[in-house]
């Protein structure tokens, strides 16, 4: 990920951007700077951070104005050593260490990419790249990734719309005023290959030049068919270092390829679930009996996709320039970003919809027009409903940052004030391709004999799929675009200012306040004919404050109140919209705001090699867009979540490291609206004449999701993260992580039904229907030899179990399977 970032002096790289009440400090792992430790006395400087008792020089990011135990939030920073150590080789796969982050899936209108939920808030849109956002849907590399920083909590005032739950910034290796490099090679199972390196040069006293590179590539173990390759290459170059006049220009590129993984379908639908009552489906795994009294074994190598049809492509280019100036104590900033990606995937969705998983009859049909078609209604199969997207993301953002410190009298200020404008482009359309869509039910003998459909416990990932004109038609034809008229685009315009301040009220308070206007402006051409622009301008202000009290100089206590809002379209269409545009509710719509409440403690030790935490909090969205008894668009969704969270990262002793923590989330919808019943239309014959007496009338219940936990969250979840060193050259280490059960979404099986008189009768559920994804542990292991000081060797062994778990659930349909156990060598260098 490219940043222009500069680095002022010689030194390890910074890990910490910092907002009040955002991204903050916090303990890194390296210890290559060989300068002496600081004095005491040094520690309390605010631009110092001590790491591993050597002094690290931290960048006055603009919107950084507390260290992190002055800082009331709860901030996680996630070091490049910890990726490194773990074996991470994306952003998703480094998340999985920390606590209290889950992710959810793709599907249709949620394009493929990286969707963490934090707090239990989908924050796909909330990711950013050294403090600019990143709104593209895509999947992250870490190859030029100096550290990633996780918010929690409402954070609007930091970035803008959207981020309810919090957000994530990834933080990017940028040229330092040293000459080093490193290189790495992987090699293991599953065929698991990889290369990565890094080189700094410094080319004068001022100046110096950064480039990262990786190439990657592997099957998936314990699943057939998957693949994924990619390639990336991340250069910059910063003159002016050390100097109050300082520019950096970089570039990002990324091109990726991969056969998708879409995992397991759910095995029962709400229609032919056996029970009654609440009853749960989980993926369909292991031994099954479908309704039909066929017994088979779905193993987790299971793949239902097809290695003819399914693909995904994807490329992301982004430069960066960023330009300040130092006048004393204060800085002025400019930054300025254009980042375009794109991405074309047909993706497969196990599709559980019509019951073909499980089955809804003891027996298919042998008359009529259902046994002429062979229809098959006793299970055993899955549809291979093939999703498809293609289209490109594009921006240009430039913020401006005014920040430094002054004092009132004894009041000591930091304070940072800055302002942003960016425009946001989206376009995106489906791919031409028959996949059995427009056949119900879904799998018959032709749809069988065309590969629509597959067993559901012999899966052939190479079966001879051909792309017909349509469904029915035997002319094969090739996959196209879906063109300009099936396409739809989104653009944004953003206006912002914002300003914050940390407030030395006396040595043990201070007071932590920040405050954001925006002015965003989104406009939606929907797919068809006639494409007319749909317009929408939201003036949103967001603001947080925090009182911090310090018993001690190294401790803190906390209590904050933070907002966040998200307007209709705030994601362009690059990730799940709550609140989309459409002509038909454009002047209804409303933002969703969200408030969070926190209480919290803090304590760096051991001149901060070591740091604790521990919140309580709440976060409330009170006018969550739902549907209301006459099922049209309304504000009166609430969902709350309240939680506790305990984190801990740095050394514990010298040559003891640690990383991790445990959240507890209380998860509830409060009001989800409502659902729609359709009464079907009565009608009557007379003398061969039908006449209607009464048409289809609809009516409104409270909607199955009102007062259950909500989807894509796990109530507890827990990671450590360990290195040691066994001797000045052995280390050992290894990673534990649970999760627990995890909810994909609900549904009930009430009706409604209505008299010749037109008075309509809901019959109440008989079942409610829970999909979920069951808890797990996951262990992983490494360990490394330093063969010399530049040489080592490591192994690490994810999974080390060869535990079955599902990583990803979706709200129906499917759930994304785990990888099986992954041990693969490494070969470090370092020159």
């Amino acid at each position: 990920m490219s940043s222009v970032t500069p680095r002022p002096i010689a030194g390890t790289a910074f890990l910490a951007l910092s907002c009040v009440g955002a991204f903050a400090t916090a303990p890194a792992y390296a210890a290559d700077d060989k300068r002496p430790p600081l004095a005491d006395a040094e520690l309390q400087r605010g631009d110092e951070v001590l790491v591993n008792g050597q002094r690290q020089t931290q960048d006055a990011n603009p919107k950084m104005v507390a260290p992190l135990v002055n800082t009331p939030r709860s901030v996680i920073v996630l070091p490049k050593e910890v990726i490194e150590q773990t074996g991470s080789n994306s952003l998703a796969d480094a998340l999985r260490t920390v606590p209290g982050i889950t992710f959810g899936a793709a599907e249709g209108g949620n394009p493929i990419g990286d969707r963490p939920f934090i707090r239990g808030f989908d924050s796909q849109g909330s990711i950013y790249v050294d403090g600019v956002r990143d709104l593209a849907a895509q999947t992250r590399e870490v190859f030029a990734v100096d550290a990633v920083q996780i918010v929690r909590g409402s954070d609007s005032t930091l970035g803008g719309r959207g981020s309810a739950g919090g957000t994530i910034n990834i933080i990017s290796k940028l040229p330092q005023l040293e000459t080093r490099g490193s290189a790495s090679a992987s090699y293991g199972e599953a065929d698991y290959k990889r290369v990565s390196a890094d080189l700094n040069l410094q080319v004068s006293d001022t100046a110096a030049f950064r480039i990262e590179g990786v190439w990657h590539d592997q099957d998936v173990a314990g699943r057939d068919a998957i693949w994924s390759k990619r390639w990336g290459v991340a250069p910059s170059f910063a003159i002016g270092l050390g100097t109050p006049t300082r520019l950096t220009a970089s570039f990002y590129h990324l091109e990726s390829s991969e056969l998708p993984d879409s995992g397991i379908p759910y095995l029962y639908t709400i229609g032919n679930h056996p029970g009654t009552g609440n009853v749960s489906t989980q993926p369909a795994l292991g031994n099954v009996t479908t309704a039909g009294g066929q017994t088979g074994y779905v193993s987790r190598k299971n793949f239902y996709g097809l290695v003819d049809r399914d693909y995904r492509d994807a490329t992301t280019n982004q430069a960066t320039i960023r330009v300040e100036h130092d006048f004393g104590g204060i800085t002025l900033r400019n930054t300025a970003r254009y980042t375009y990606s794109s991405q074309e995937y047909i993706f497969l969705l196990p599709d559980d919809s019509q019951g073909n998983v499980y089955g809804t009859a003891a027996t298919n049909p042998t008359t009529g027009a259902a046994g002429a078609r062979g229809d098959v209604l006793t299970g055993g199969y899955v549809w291979r409903r093939g999703n498809t997207r293609y289209g490109h993301s594009e921006s240009i953002v430039d913020q401006t940052d005014l920040f430094g410190t002054f004092a009132t009298g004894g009041i000591k200020h930091s304070f940072a004030a800055g302002t942003e404008v960016s425009w946001e482009q989206t376009r995106r359309g489906t791919l031409v391709s028959a996949s059995g869509s427009t056949v119900s039910p879904r799998c018959n003998a032709s749809t069988i004999a065309r590969y629509y459909c597959t067993s559901l416990f012999n899966p052939n990932p190479n079966d001879p799929w051909v792309n017909y004109a349509s469904d029915t038609s035997t002319v094969a034809t090739p996959i196209v675009k879906i063109g300009n008229t099936g396409e739809t685009q989104n653009d944004a315009h953003t206006r912002a200012l914002y300003a914050f301040d940390s407030i030395t009220l006396l040595p043990e308070l201070i007071l932590n306040v920040g405050a954001r206007y925006d002015r965003f402006r989104t406009t939606t051409i929907l797919a068809g004919a006639t494409q007319v622009p749909i317009t929408r301008i939201d003036n949103l202000f967001n603001w947080q404050a925090g009182l911090v009290f310090k018993p001690t100089a190294e401790t803190s206590l906390y209590g904050s109140y933070a907002t966040a809002a998200t307007p209709p379209n705030s994601l362009l269409g690059e990730g799940r919209e709550d609140n989309a545009i459409t002509a038909a509710v454009l002047n209804l719509l409303r933002p969703q705001k969200t408030k969070s409440y926190e209480l919290g403690a803090k304590a760096s030790l051991f001149g901060e090699r070591l740091q604790l935490g521990a919140a309580v909090f709440q976060t409330d969205i009170a006018n969550a867009r739902v549907l209301d008894d006459n099922n049209t668009a309304a504000f009166i969704g609430e969902t709350r979540i309240r939680g506790v969270e305990f984190n801990v990262s740095g050394t514990i002793l010298p040559g003891w490291t640690v990383f991790g923590g445990f959240t507890h989330l209380n998860p509830k919808i409060r009001d989800g609206g409502s659902t729609t019943l359709t009464a079907a239309a009565i009608s009557q014959t007379v003398g061969g004449v039908t006449t209607v007496i009464q048409p289809a009338r609809t009516i409104g219940v409270v909607s199955v999701n009102t007062g259950k936990q909500v989807p894509q969250t796990a109530r507890n979840s827990f990671t450590a993260t360990t290195n040691l060193d066994v001797t000045k050259r052995l280390q050992i280490g290894g990673t534990a992580l649970y999760m627990d059960e995890q909810i994909g979404g609900y549904a009930d099986n009430r009706t409604a039904t209505q008299t010749a008189a037109g008075i309509v009768t809901v019959t109440p559920a008989t079942k409610v229907l829970t999909r979920s994804i069951p808890d797990y542990w996951r262990f992983d292991a490494r360990a490394s030899y330093k063969l010399t000081d530049n040489v080592d060797l490591s192994v690490n062994a994810q999974n080390v179990t060869n535990k079955t778990y599902f990583s990803q659930t979706f709200t129906s349909h499917y759930a994304a399977i785990a990888a099986g156990r992954t041990v693969f060598g490494t070969v470090n260098l370092r020159f």
